[in-house]
């Protein structure tokens, strides 16, 4: 579906039910969206891995097993929804065929990678956290975690402007018409006092 606009690039693709939160995420991701070849894919520690899409790795972070909610334990590392692909993805999902469900599959895509000898993970490290939002309590506790952190720091969680603010891509006069817009709640007024202290 993506070949037009993926032209030469990499790829980096992420289940949208996914909520990533952690202090290196940005430099982690940066780093592998310079892959050169090969696959990874991120992965995070779980207590109950039966529930999940999991991997095996070696030492070196080389997946050597992947197995969709397993019966028998075979690793707690489950598979997050966060991928990253070198260029030759394109012509690697267009050799896929539907499963009995119908659908192309992922794993399909990271068995083909695994084939090969070229797909590994990256880990999300402790104070990192992965949570997916599948699911209406799953989605609660998304947005409880969200809501203490921002209540015991506050600072926002992913505040777009402020993101844009803080790697010079908006100035302080653009945020500012922003926060005017939005004045009247939560949001604007933590815009107004993001630019009133920087």
């Amino acid at each position: 579906i993506g070949e037009k606009f993926i032209g030469k690039d990499n790829v980096a693709m992420i289940l949208g039910d996914n909520f990533f939160y952690g202090q290196n995420l940005t430099s982690k991701l940066l780093k592998n969206t310079k892959l050169k070849n090969g696959a990874k894919v991120v992965l995070h520690k779980v207590q109950k891995p039966e529930l999940f899409g999991v991997a095996k790795i070696t030492n070196q972070n080389k997946i050597i097993s992947i197995k969709e909610k397993p019966k028998k334990y075979l690793s707690d590392l489950a598979i997050t929804g966060l991928y990253f692909f070198d260029n030759k993805v394109v012509n690697y999902a267009k050799k896929l065929r539907p499963s009995k469900r119908g659908e192309v599959e992922i794993v399909d895509l990271l068995n083909y990678y695994k084939s090969k000898n070229q797909l590994k993970a990256d880990l999300i490290g402790r104070g990192g956290a992965w949570l997916d939002t599948g699911s209406h309590c799953s989605l609660l506790d998304a947005s409880n975690f969200i809501e203490t952190i921002q209540k015991r720091q506050g600072l926002m969680v992913c505040c777009p402007e402020e993101i844009a603010f803080c790697k010079g891509w908006i100035s302080k006069e653009d945020v500012a018409k922003l926060a005017h817009t939005l004045k009247k709640n939560e949001y604007g007024q933590y815009l107004t006092r993001m630019i009133d202290n920087a």
